[in-house]
This record gives C-alpha cells, structure tokens and sequence, in this order.
C-alpha cells in the first residue's frame, strides 16, 4: 500500500512568507487511524466563493486539462443530479465537518483562470521558489493557486519524498493566498505517485487498476490533487486542523494513506467500483460523466477514516 513520506518546512524565500505541506507516496506502513485526533490550532480557514485557478506548467493535452478541471467542478457540484451516487461532492462534503468550530462556512470551488505555459519559461528543472513564483501568477485574491507540472518536468523533491504540496504566501497587499502543486509522475516515478494506477516499486505487488480516465499520470495527479485540495481547505495556513509537530502533521487526506475502500491493507486499495465497459476501478462519480478515484479522508465526527465505497 502506498504511504505518504511527510515533509513540512519554513522557507523565506523573495520576500514570500511560506508555509509547505508536502506529501508523497512511498510505500511505507498505514497510519493506525485508532489514535487520530486532528485538532484544530485556531487559524483561518478558507471561505466564500473561491476561484481554483490552473497553471499548466508544460505540456497537457486538451483531454488532460479536462480530467483535472472537470475533477475540480465536481467538488462543489450539487448532487445528485449532476452526480450519481458515490460522488466527489459527497467525498468533499467531509471536509465541511471540520468547520463546525469554526466561524466560518466551507468554501464554494468554482474552476478559474487556465494559464499555460507550454515553453517552461523557467526551465524544465524547478526549485521550490520557482513553484511560488508560478503560484503567484493565479492572482492573490479569493483563490487557490493550483500549479501542475508536465511529465518532462523534474521539481525538487518530486518522486523522493513527495508527489505534491500545498502552502500559502503572504507577500501581496492584498493579502495572502493559498496554493498547490502537483506533478505528473507518468514517466518518473507511476509506481510511487500514481499507485494503484502503476505497479508499486516497494512493497507487496498486487496487479495495478485500469485507470478510470485512461491517463495514468493524470489519474494520479486527481488523486494527489484531491489529497491536496483537502489539506488545504482545511490547513491552509499552518494553523488548521492536523496532528502531530507543526514541523510534520498529517491532514485530512494524508492522515489515511493508501485507502480508497472498505477493506483496504497493504498492495490493496480496498473494495472499489468496477466500470463493466473499460474493467477501470473508481470510487466516484464526477461532473460531466466522469469517473475518479479519490483518496480516504480522516472524519473528524467519526475519528476513523472514511470512505464511499
């Protein structure tokens, strides 16, 4: 089963004031979700309306922006008429309990700006200031940033202790603004980042799922993206809802690693849907007629973690 490897560190880096949650998969033991309690450190949460925007850094075909766009406007979609049952709206409704002590309501994601940036204006080899540079331009203001990194492009960390991040910046007068990054692991590292989608490097090796896109590196990203997502709604700044040293916390989605379904253990990612016409495994239905895999998320009410199927 694959695992997140933990990695949060401060950066001072031009002028930003970062705060980063990062998160891969290698394949390393379950969390024990007996002894979760994910407590809330009294920070802002996100709320409002909130604009999602993509910078495609690379080269994504059309067919590939939809699935991570159409992923996106299926989280606030209402259901069940635009989704059948299991859907991702129902999946992100868990994150609204952990507003319940809060002030505030869970935030409406509506799909964004799309910018491209096909030539890699800054190299096909980025650091992490590169990342915040991208993220800053999605715009400060009522939105996360959302940078996604082609298959060619190599980011520090990527496929060595991590598959994505999400973190926020304070640098504009407009205030702060929260963002995510999440590579393509398609051809440097499936059987880390794209599990249960590729064979695993590590550990047992059970026969890997059809991809319920027909994308393996794509379907991954939905799943990372989606962990992310989560993190970042409900820890957006640092000072949400996480376990553990504020150094390294498990969060909502990373605190259930590689559980999808009911009966999950490790090289199995639990009891999931099977399409009949393409054998693709799946846990929800998204908008416009699409299907996903999403990860497990800890239920705050429940204090287990929790799954549609």
């Amino acid at each position: 089963m694959a695992s997140p490897l933990f990695l949060v560190t401060f950066f001072v880096v031009s002028s930003f004031l970062l705060y980063f949650s990062s998160a891969a998969r290698p394949l390393t033991g379950p969390v024990d979700d007996q002894t979760l309690t994910l407590t809330y450190h009294k920070g802002a949460l996100l709320t409002g309306r909130i604009s999602v925007n993509f910078i495609w850094y690379g080269k994504f075909t059309a067919s590939q922006r939809a699935i991570l766009t159409d992923f996106v406007t299926s989280l606030s979609s209402p259901a069940p008429t635009s989704q059948p049952e299991p859907s991702v709206s129902t999946w992100w409704k868990t994150t609204a309990k952990y507003y319940s002590h809060s002030k505030v309501r869970l935030p409406t994601l509506t799909p964004g700006a799309q910018i491209l940036d096909e030539s890699c204006s800054l190299g096909k080899s980025l650091a992490e200031s590169h990342l915040v540079k991208l993220a800053s331009r999605g715009g400060p203001r009522d939105a996360v940033n959302v940078v996604l990194t082609a298959d060619d492009v190599t980011v520090e960390g990527f496929c060595m202790s991590r598959c994505g991040s999400h973190g926020a910046s304070n640098r504009t007068k407009s205030g702060r603004f929260a963002y995510i990054w999440v590579g393509n692991s398609a051809t440097q590292c499936p059987g880390q980042c794209a599990w249960p989608f590729h064979q695993p490097i590590y550990g047992p090796q059970g026969p890997p799922l059809v991809a319920p896109n027909g994308d393996v590196g794509v379907d991954g990203m939905v799943i990372n993206l989606a962990s992310m997502m989560a993190g970042t709604v409900t820890n957006p700044f640092g000072n949400g809802y996480f376990q553990g040293p504020k150094e390294a916390p498990l969060e909502a989605a990373t605190a259930c690693p590689g559980v999808y379904g009911k009966g999950a253990y490790p090289g199995y990612a639990g009891d999931l849907l099977l399409d009949p016409n393409t054998g693709a495994s799946y846990n929800a239905h998204g908008a416009h007629g699409r299907k996903y895999l999403v990860p497990a998320l800890f239920d705050p009410s429940t204090s287990a973690c929790s799954t549609l199927v």
